[in-house]
């Protein structure tokens, strides 16, 4: 039975997609007392069709579905400019760190392993609004510029030479921050404060991860990086 957004509410819309019916359950009934909206699928291809259509505040994605992945539905969702920077927390039964890795690479925000504690998930689920909100709550510079690196902070649109940059939440924090601060190296815990949170309960090794997304989308060499320089034992530097 498919979750129904609670009319009587009005806190953040979660949309959960998960297969087992039990997940989904756990979840509801934990988060509908904490004061959310609640809507749910149970297969990839109407997970991802909803999340299109409601464009829920979080997606609790689970990583094996019926009919379309979540990897493939995250990747989907993450080329769409509407639903791009959608939070997405990843679940997975495989506590693989290839699995993890492979997660965050197609732009997950967080990922965790089943079976997991409803009070992480809530703290998790959390932490990721209020990096979002902290977010949207900054004072904005209308355009941040370095080189030939352009971020419009009203329109969010990220263009290099002209050419616009697709990027998922996270990534877009992380630049903005490293254009903020041009040639200034930080060092990783500026970086996981400000891009991820104090709180965050992540593997910090979620930093290396984040930076080689934008090498990938903004230099022309990634493996030979001209832009976003690593300073070994410290932390990263645009120059």
């Amino acid at each position: 039975m498919q979750q129904k957004k609670n009319t009587n509410q009005t806190g953040p819309l979660i949309l959960i997609i998960d297969d087992e019916l039990s997940i989904i359950d756990f979840i509801s009934l934990g988060m509908a007392q904490e004061g959310f909206r609640i809507d749910s699928a149970r297969d990839g291809p109407s997970g991802l069709s909803k999340a299109r259509i409601l464009l829920p505040d979080l997606i609790i994605l689970d990583l094996m579905l019926p009919g379309l992945s979540g990897m493939d539905v995250c990747r989907q969702l993450r080329e769409k400019p509407e639903t791009a920077a959608l939070p997405i927390i990843m679940l997975t039964a495989k506590d693989e760190v290839r699995h993890k890795i492979a997660g965050l690479e197609i732009g997950a925000d967080d990922y965790m392993t089943k079976p997991f504690s409803f009070d992480e998930l809530m703290a998790r689920v959390h932490a990721v609004l209020r990096r979002q909100n902290r977010t949207q709550q900054t004072e904005k510079q209308q355009v941040l510029q370095y080189a030939d690196i352009t971020l419009d902070d009203i329109s969010r649109e990220v263009r290099r030479s002209g050419r616009l940059i697709q990027l998922t939440v996270t990534e877009y924090n992380l630049l903005k921050l490293f254009l903020l601060h041009p040639k200034q190296v930080l060092d990783r815990m500026v970086i996981l404060e400000h891009v991820w949170g104090y709180d965050f309960m992540g593997d910090s090794n979620i930093i290396e991860v984040y930076v080689r997304y934008l090498r990938e989308k903004l230099e022309d060499n990634p493996a030979s990086p001209n832009l976003i320089h690593t300073v070994r034992g410290v932390g990263y530097v645009l120059r």
